[in-house]
């Protein structure tokens, strides 16, 4: 398992160990969920932005039946 050493001040590290008790995990696991969770939702993010100026330039779209097919999620007829 990798370690990662991230310098903060006196009082980032009070706040830390607080919102980690708050939280009743270990300030590891906050550091670790909360930074993991932060960067899915920052990527997930950027992704729809993308993905949605891709349709204002082509406006189309399609029964979700079709998509689900396309991706063997649905059901064939």
């Amino acid at each position: 398992m990798a370690i990662i050493t991230v310098h903060v001040t006196d009082e980032e590290k009070d706040f830390l160990d607080d919102m980690a008790k708050f939280e009743v995990k270990s300030l590891s696991e906050l550091l670790k969920t909360t930074t993991l969770s932060s960067l899915e939702d920052t990527y997930d993010a950027q992704i729809g932005d993308a993905v949605y100026d891709e349709y204002l330039k082509n406006p189309q779209s399609r029964p979700l039946s079709e998509t689900l097919e396309e991706y063997g999620l649905g059901k064939s007829e």
